[in-house]
């Protein structure tokens, strides 16, 4: 593993859900979205843009239940980290109606051991976003009283990259791609910190062979990420037998060559890269698990996103259409895609 060690941490609990850290309601769905519905995938993105840059990682809070801060600040203080990296999503007035504060914010402490260097981390991380994001900056500022940022002896950081009670930013909450892009411009921000040159997610060549036996910083990654899709491997770094099934039975879910290979195709699925494939109903996998992600974004209703292509997901899929000018016919084409795939839009404010 490589020299630096990045602890990763997220805020509030997803089961349950930490109560007031939510949205207002949101029109169509009927239901908030909670602040750790961003925090925690752009945590877990974060990770995984680590591990591809030679970055070793700790997950601070690997549960999805709510975790103190003095449990975490215990957890961190035993790592002898590096730096600390911790994500969550701002909030303006009493939380149940949308206004117009937005924009991104990163915090650090001037009581950290390392202030001068926080400050710093936290400049580098603020540049990356703004450059990379289509959101407003607010600045890097000072926070006293948040043990992540001043009890912890690390070098530490907090990014908050919009306001859940701002109605626009509340839908970029559930938007993988902008999820993504926090992560990664927060990891390219870490990478300048660190005077590391940045390896970029979407290029293909960037990622190796793997197989059967293989022990790299792209194996933890790849671990990663098929836990993200409903597999509960032990995160070791080694392709064992464990990672070979795994991989195996994500293929075939996904109608890849099931050969236990992880080659470009493979890649490509994992990372929901385009060319994106038609799919309709009955199709299964990660894209239809992203067109559900990106649909429930935009807010347009498709029950839960479990990668099946139901009754439910062809609703949505057709409001879609007849809202944006498309062919209505229930299927996800390059046209649609097109349109979807974009970060941020989607139905207004009634």
């Amino acid at each position: 593993m490589a020299t630096y060690y990045i602890g990763a941490n997220d805020e509030h609990g997803q089961n349950p859900f930490t109560q007031g850290k939510r949205t207002p309601v949101m029109p169509y769905l009927n239901v908030p979205f909670y602040e750790n519905q961003f925090n925690r995938p752009a945590k877990i993105k974060f990770m995984e843009a680590c591990l591809r840059n030679g970055l070793a990682v700790y997950d601070v809070k690997p549960e999805i239940t709510d975790t103190s801060i003095s449990e975490r600040v215990r957890r961190i203080n035993a790592q002898r980290l590096t730096l600390l990296v911790t994500f969550g999503y701002n909030a303006f007035g009493s939380g149940n109606t949308f206004n117009s504060a937005s924009g991104i914010s990163v915090f650090y402490s001037a009581r950290n051991v390392n202030a001068r260097l926080s400050r710093m981390l936290s400049e580098d991380v603020y540049e990356q976003l703004i450059n990379g994001t289509e959101q407003r900056g607010r600045g890097v500022s000072t926070l006293t009283d948040v043990g992540v940022l001043q009890s912890v002896n690390c070098t530490s950081t907090l990014i908050e990259p919009g306001f859940m009670t701002n109605f626009e930013e509340a839908k970029l909450m559930r938007d993988p791609d902008y999820q993504t892009e926090a992560a990664e411009e927060t990891c390219r921000g870490v990478c300048v910190f660190l005077a590391r040159n940045f390896v970029t997610r979407n290029e293909l060549s960037n990622y190796p062979l793997l197989r059967t036996g293989s022990k790299s910083d792209f194996v933890y990654l790849l671990q990663l990420m098929l836990n993200q899709n409903g597999f509960n491997l032990v995160v070791d770094g080694i392709f064992g037998t464990n990672t070979v099934n795994a991989v195996t039975r994500f293929q075939q879910t996904n109608g890849l060559v099931p050969d236990g290979v992880v080659g470009a195709q493979t890649w490509r699925t994992l990372l929901v890269l385009p060319p994106r494939p038609t799919v309709r109903r009955g199709s299964r996998g990660t894209y239809v698990k992203y067109l559900q992600e990106k649909l429930t974004s935009k807010l347009y209703p498709v029950g839960a996103a479990d990668g099946i292509f139901g009754a439910n997901t062809e609703q949505g899929v057709r409001e879609f259409q007849q809202e944006n000018g498309l062919a209505v016919d229930g299927i996800v084409g390059p046209a649609t895609w097109e349109l979807v795939s974009r970060i941020g839009g989607g139905r207004s404010q009634p």
